[in-house]
């Protein structure tokens, strides 16, 4: 170790303070390492929000015989326990299959191993390899046997291929069906699209042993009619019987007039003064009428 360069503490902190913009920034000195001759860097720690971790590298460096040091350089760098934010992937190595929106677009990729020029041998090491030429279409690139190997691994695999749960269940393959248009090309013999409304692989892209239930050829048994028969059955031992006779007298008693009240006291000793009075207008008359015996006498 340079002793120097060593003992120049203080010129590293002064360093480390400037390029900081501020010595409460600055935190305790955490060691010095000799990068070469004459060559040393201090390290300092740095207490900046967010920069758990981080140190303040300041590298000096003296002449030979010099007795002076100078700074090198000054920056903030990451040590082994720092925060760092993810590493950088650009959008083209980023973006996965199914993260596509309609307001979104591709780059092209230009050394796409799946594809191939629309000329080209598909086969460089037989001298006899038919040529591939899409006639009329206007297409620059093809797919190449890698791509349509790796497109048929993933179709048949995939939810309509031969593993799917409607296919397990599935009486019938869709090879067999009305609805399924093969494809043309290498692939026909292995996929097709369906075109059956009432299936749920309607226009996807299936595989011929792939299946479901809408299967053109497949039926059902016929069930018997759920309607009840024509003599009703019933259950008889459901049934709580009753008294009729109890039942007649609990209709008479709702039925019966309610009894009148009771006059009141006040409207009794009214009706008795009345009936008094009655008793005396006509009582004379009674007894002064003479009877037939008396005037005979």
């Amino acid at each position: 170790m340079d002793a120097v360069l060593d003992a120049a503490v203080d010129l590293a902190r002064e360093s480390a303070i400037e390029v900081a913009d501020g010595a409460e920034w600055v935190g305790e000195h955490l060691g010095t390492h000799e990068d070469e001759d004459r060559l040393v860097t201090h390290l300092f720690a740095c207490t900046m929000p967010g920069y758990r971790g981080w140190v303040w590298s300041v590298t000096l460096s003296r002449a030979p015989r010099a007795r002076e040091a100078k700074v090198c350089e000054a920056h903030l760098v990451p040590a082994d326990d720092a925060l760092l934010a993810p590493a950088w992937i650009p959008w083209a190595d980023r973006v996965r299959p199914g993260d596509l929106e309609p307001s979104m677009v591709l780059p092209k990729i230009h050394e796409d191993a799946r594809l191939m020029p629309g000329f080209e041998l598909t086969n460089p090491e037989f001298e006899d390899a038919m040529e591939i030429w899409e006639l009329g279409l206007g297409r620059e690139r093809v797919l190449a046997p890698e791509g349509r190997d790796s497109a048929a691994k993933r179709w048949h695999r995939g939810s309509h291929g031969p593993s799917a749960p409607s296919a397990v269940a599935s009486s019938q393959p869709c090879s067999t069906c009305a609805f399924f248009i093969p494809l043309t090309g290498a692939l026909r013999t292995e996929f097709g699209a369906c075109s059956n409304e009432w299936s749920p692989s309607d226009g996807k892209v299936v595989a011929v042993d792939h299946g479901c239930g809408a299967h053109s050829q497949t039926d059902i048994e016929q069930q018997s009619t759920r309607w009840p028969a024509n003599d009703p059955v019933f259950d008889t031992d459901a049934v709580v019987p009753e008294s009729l006779a109890g039942a007649a007298d609990e209709r008479e008693a709702e039925q019966a007039p309610e009894p009148e009240q009771a006059p009141e006291p006040e409207d009794a000793a009214a009706t008795s003064a009345e009936t008094a009075d009655e008793a005396k207008t006509t009582a004379p008359e009674a007894v002064d009428a003479p009877t037939s015996e008396t005037e005979s006498d």
